[in-house]
């Protein structure tokens, strides 16, 4: 519907480690599909974020996707760089000491999710995190989505979806469709409002993403 976003919560640039997508690229894409609000979560990394908030003609949300070890953790609206490696506890209070929220991705993906966490733990979770991913267009099997679906909402947290694109063309075909937001607040508000366009991307893509390693390990 008119007046709505077409956002897009989980998108690589080359500032991670396994992407080689420029920022000049992904604007160019995602204004060729009709995204106007994306999150930058590069791994380990809040540069790209921040430079993209400052280029692009659309909403930008800094983010960071940190690796722990009980999986991975999205921090949304951040301010600074949170290091890697550490307890989930303290990513997560590092997030909020910033201001930002907390996100789940890809929480009980098969082949890359939070292998090590127990279900206890991730019951735990739900009282600390804010959003709750239920769509990866990477993911393969789509039992996943749905277990992350009824994750979130038996602890009734507003739910994301993105494409976790690390090359520009797998941007457009998964969205999140939603009121705009002017802060955190309204952006929750307005998640609890939204539809989630799921396509799947083609296994391949992760083919790119090997290759992306290779080339900047040389």
């Amino acid at each position: 519907m008119e007046g709505l976003l077409r956002a897009d919560f989980h998108i690589h640039t080359r500032f991670s480690m396994d992407s080689n997508a420029t920022l000049e690229e992904i604007i160019k894409r995602c204004q060729a599909t009709g995204i106007n609000c994306i999150a930058v979560t590069d791994h380990n990394a809040i540069e790209g974020a921040l430079e993209m908030k400052k280029i692009a003609p659309f909403t930008v949300i800094p983010g960071e996707e940190i690796l722990t070890p009980d999986g991975e953790i999205i921090g949304y609206f951040l301010k600074e760089w949170i290091p890697s490696g550490q307890p989930v506890e303290k990513v997560i209070a590092a997030i909020k000491a910033q201001g930002g929220l907390v996100g789940i991705p890809h929480p009980f993906d098969t082949f890359r999710g939070l292998k090590n966490r127990s279900t206890e733990t991730m019951a735990q979770l739900g009282s600390q995190v804010d959003v709750v991913e239920v769509f990866n267009a990477r993911s393969l099997l789509p039992w996943d989505s749905d277990k992350a679906l009824r994750y979130a909402r038996a602890h009734n947290l507003p739910m994301t979806a993105g494409s976790d694109a690390h090359t520009p063309h797998e941007i457009g075909k998964t969205y999140v469709e939603m009121p705009p937001f002017t802060g955190k607040e309204s952006f929750l508000t307005s998640l609890r409002r939204a539809r989630i366009q799921r396509c799947r991307s083609s296994p391949f893509v992760h083919a790119y993403t090997v290759m992306a390693k290779i080339i900047k390990a040389f």
